[in-house]
């Protein structure tokens, strides 16, 4: 068999390695011309053996310890003087040596990829005195990789997007394997790479695994996703090379390849014409097989006779075109339109603008259907004004409405009461015309804002609304007053011409040009000697003294009449009355006191006298309340004989009465005094069927001293309570007395009385009473016979 050029070199590479390997894994120790070693002296010698590395197979699988090398020192003459020693990592766990002949074995399996070489130091000892024969040495024990490791893709499985249309060798995605194997010796780590799945559509470069695109054109509205399966395999993709695979998912990106189109050349919509302004009419979609923003479209109005009328606007979320009304439609004007949509790709990519123009045109006819309008006021505001001195019936102005339909049926007026609560105005139900129904007053409400009904005649349910403002004109009807209530003071020591007050004044009328007032004092008022009033002529006036020598004592108040009189045609004059007090005050002018009482007081009583007077009022006003408080709180307290229960005493009387005017059917006077004697009595009414001789006749016992004595108690108490009910309230009290003159009514006791009452029908009941049929029961079988 021959071979070739390429077999040979690799026959030629695989002898050296062998030799190589051979050679490394005799380690020769030389032995030297150096003194001989010493361990306890300082003086260092040259050491007798010289180490090369160890080199070890991984992965080894045999049972038997693996040869890795041989130690052996010059001082050994092979008669069992020396003994070797090993230390280091791995040493007697790992790698052992025959401390006879310095083999080193390796007993586990070795691992490349958990560690690839162990440190380790060798030693050789005298046998007899344990000394060491040579220095310490280390050396190291190499693990030789083999191709026990597949390629991984750490970062898998991938997913990357390309758009679609893409030209052929467009980068989509690098994908990267690692392989734990040495890449410095041989093949072991050397990968390529490879596609498994994903063609013709894509490709990937054997030595970066960078993936491209193999097709033009692949287009994202016929398949947007792909998957792809990528293998990296080692030893350069050679047979009994390992491999290891990852998945690729490819997304085709969308690109603005496909313009917008509309399902249908035309469409037609029906529209009540009674439809509100801004309401939408239809909604109307072009198909765009494109998707996020290479889909959105802008639409607009371009030609039609409904320009002004409609309008249409996109719905971001659905791409609709939305066609809504800007004005009111009205069948009897215009009972059709026709409007030209067209559509358009807001974002247009200019590489795929031969495929067309991305925009579409259809065609919208909306037919205004005829609807049963209500009348339709000529204005949608009337304004009027009227004097709040016009007398009822007076006629404020007319509203007129008429029906827009074709049949123009007759209109009929009225006023919607809810804002004329007052009833102000009427209307004319035929004409329109508003006229006052009241009185007016501007002060009241200036402006009456009035909605008028218009109804059709022959359909009432059909109603339109107008809208009326009456502004109410101004008279003088109103006269002036104070500005706001004054309160004047004048010292006793005030000069002649001081100025005690400025006053102005207010008016509810709104004249065309403003206020203007006029003050003066009124006849009786002009002559006084105290005070004087001076007009300022800018709707103010000035109070002013006349005298000096103002004393409280003589009169502590003075009333000063003024006359106000506005500029009103005709004008309106009132009398108001100025109240001031004359007061005690400090050299600054301001009033200290100005109660006459407080200047005589301090002539008689000092301050110490008043606060003495002062104290002992309070203190009898303390004592009156302790004593009252005790009064009422005192209660004196029930003492009762232990024999004594206390429980709630109930009496029940089976007495009808005969009405209001039967006053023998029941004796009340037993309730009001407990120790009246008590008989039977017959009933006037009644005729007694039956005479019952068995209750005796009772008169009052003891007990009814002690009921008596409880009662009062407790009526004494609730009349000093300050806190008890009213008088017209039942008193309820939980007391029974000692005992009963019917005695024990239990039926316990029965079965030792006279009683002829025979129980033996308990024993016909059942089970449930047998127990009481025999306690009872008269038979021989009785518990107490």
């Amino acid at each position: 068999m021959k071979l070739g050029k390429v077999e040979f070199c690799h026959f030629l590479q695989i002898l050296a390695l062998f030799l190589c390997l051979s050679g490394m894994n005799q380690a020769e120790l030389t032995k030297s011309r150096s003194k001989p070693y010493f361990q306890s002296g300082r003086t260092r010698t040259k050491r007798s053996w010289v180490w090369n590395q160890f080199f070890v197979l991984e992965e080894y699988m045999g049972t038997d310890p693996l040869y890795v090398g041989k130690l052996h020192s010059d001082v050994d003459k092979g008669d069992g003087s020396i003994k070797y020693i090993l230390s280091g990592e791995g040493a007697s766990s790992i790698f052992i040596i025959d401390e006879n002949t310095g083999d080193i074995h390796a007993t586990k399996r070795l691992d490349r990829e958990e560690q690839a070489y162990y440190t380790l130091r060798a030693q050789a000892l005298d046998r007899l005195t344990n000394k060491p024969v040579e220095p310490e040495s280390e050396f190291v024990i190499k693990i030789q990789d083999i191709n026990d490791n597949e390629p991984k893709f750490l970062d898998g499985p991938y997913t990357a997007g390309v758009p679609e249309m893409s030209p052929v060798g467009t980068s989509v995605v690098q994908v990267t394997a690692t392989d734990a194997d040495d890449p410095t010796y041989g093949n072991s780590a050397r990968v390529v790479y490879s596609i498994l799945q994903g063609q013709p559509y894509f490709s990937v470069e054997p030595k970066t695994g960078v993936i491209k695109t193999a097709l033009p054109n692949m287009d994202r509205e016929a398949k947007d996703q792909y998957l792809l399966v990528i293998q990296a395999k080692d030893m350069v993709g050679q047979n009994g090379g390992l491999s290891g695979t990852t998945s690729v998912t490819v997304t085709l990106t969308d690109v603005n390849d496909n313009p917008p189109r509309f399902p249908r050349r035309s469409y037609q919509y029906n529209v009540p014409e009674s439809l509100p302004v801004a309401s939408v009419v239809a909604r109307i979609k072009a198909a765009d097989a494109d998707v996020g923003p290479n889909a959105e479209m802008e639409y607009k109005i371009v030609d039609g006779d409904g320009l002004g009328v409609f309008k249409i606007s996109v719905d971001k979320d659905t791409q609709e075109g939305i066609i809504t009304i800007q004005k009111e439609l009205d069948f009897e004007a215009k009972t059709s339109y026709t409007l030209r949509i067209e559509a358009a790709n807001m974002h247009v990519d200019p590489r795929f603008l031969s495929l067309g123009p991305f925009s579409d045109m259809t065609t919208v006819k909306i037919i205004v259907e005829d609807v049963d309008e209500p009348p339709v006021f000529t204005s949608r505001l009337y304004s009027m004004v009227v004097s709040e001195a016009a007398k009822v019936g007076t006629i404020i102005g007319t509203v007129a409405a008429h029906d827009p339909d074709a049949s123009n049926s007759p209109v009929r007026y009225s006023i919607d009461r809810n804002t004329d609560l007052e009833r102000y105005f009427n209307i004319d139900a035929n004409s329109g015309v508003i006229t006052t129904a009241k009185s007016l007053d501007r002060e009241t409400n200036a402006v009456h804002n009035i909605t008028v009904l218009a109804m059709e005649s022959q359909n009432p349910a059909q109603i339109g609304r107008g809208y009326v403002a009456i502004t109410i004109l101004d008279i003088n009807d109103n006269a002036p007053e104070f500005a706001m209530e004054y309160e004047t003071t004048v010292c006793e020591n005030a000069q002649p011409g001081q100025v005690i007050q400025k006053i102005s004044a207010i008016d509810k009328d709104d004249p065309p040009n403003g206020h203007q007032f006029y003050f003066s004092l009124t006849a009786e008022a002009a002559n006084n000697h105290n005070f004087t009033l001076q007009d300022n002529k800018d709707n103010t006036a000035t109070v002013l003294t006349k005298r000096n020598g103002f004393r409280r004592q003589e009169q502590s108040v003075f009333y000063l009449p003024i006359f106000i009189v506005d500029s009103g045609s005709p004008s309106l004059s009132s009398t108001n009355t100025l109240t001031i007090r004359v007061c005690d005050c400090d050299a600054d002018g301001i009033a200290q006191t100005c109660n006459a009482e407080a200047y005589i007081l301090p002539a008689g009583l000092s301050t110490g006298a008043l606060i003495a007077i002062l104290a002992c009022v309070l203190t009898l006003l303390v004592l009156v309340l302790l004593i009252v408080t005790m009064r009422r709180r005192k209660k004196e307290p029930l003492i009762f004989d232990e024999e004594r229960d206390i429980r709630e005493n109930i009496v029940r009387y089976d007495d009808e009465g005969g009405g209001e005017e039967d006053t023998e059917a029941f004796d009340m006077a037993a309730l009001r005094n407990l120790n009246i004697m008590r008989d039977t009595k017959t009933r006037r009414d009644v005729t007694p069927e039956i005479q019952f001789l068995s209750r005796p006749t009772f008169k009052s016992i003891p007990d009814n001293v002690i009921f008596r004595e409880f009662i009062w108690e407790r009526l004494k108490e609730a009349d000093v309570d300050p806190c008890a009910p009213p008088y017209d309230s039942l008193q309820t009290y939980a007391f029974e007395g000692n005992g009963s003159v019917a005695e024990s009514l239990s039926s316990l006791d029965s079965i030792s009385s006279n009683s002829d009452q025979n129980y033996d029908y308990l024993s016909d009941w059942g089970p449930r009473f047998k127990r009481l049929a025999d306690m009872y029961g008269t038979g021989p079988d009785c518990l107490y016979s």
